[in-house]
């Protein structure tokens, strides 16, 4: 299955929404109605995603994952109507998705080469040299 059914799936199927009150600048409509948009999607209760795909949403979400059930949080308030924070949190959802299924590709150790190490190496020692000469001279008794 392909990404893009793969999250159209999980959209329709393991995604909760809940709206409230922003809070937010932008008078009275935020004040009154209920624009602030909120997505929940539990990883560990979905179906379609494997467990390295599951951990990997984990580690990249971040601070969005409330760790005690697991449970993946997004908001947006940045708008004054519902859908348009609706609309704007599933791109954010899509996005965040679309990362965790591509595959990371496998990074290739190479060596330093000597020329570059070298240079380096000369740069250190003149940082060194520079740091040395500021300090303070030391009478000898």
């Amino acid at each position: 299955m392909d990404i893009e059914n793969i999250i159209e799936n999980i959209l329709a199927r393991e995604v909760h929404f809940h709206f409230s009150k922003s809070g937010w600048p932008g008078g009275q409509n935020v004040n009154k109605r209920e624009t602030k948009a909120e997505l929940y999607f539990n990883i560990h209760d979905s179906q379609q995603l494997t467990s390295e795909q599951k951990q990997r949403l984990i580690d990249i979400a971040g601070h969005m994952v409330h760790h005690e059930e697991w449970i993946l949080i997004m908001t947006c308030r940045e708008e004054r109507y519902q859908n348009a924070n609706k609309e704007k949190v599933i791109h954010h959802f899509k996005q965040l998705l679309e990362e965790t299924l591509t595959q990371p590709k496998e990074r290739i150790a190479t060596n330093i080469p000597n020329a570059e190490r070298e240079a380096r190496i000369m740069d250190k020692k003149f940082i060194s040299k520079t740091k040395q000469l500021r300090q303070k001279l030391k009478w000898e008794e």
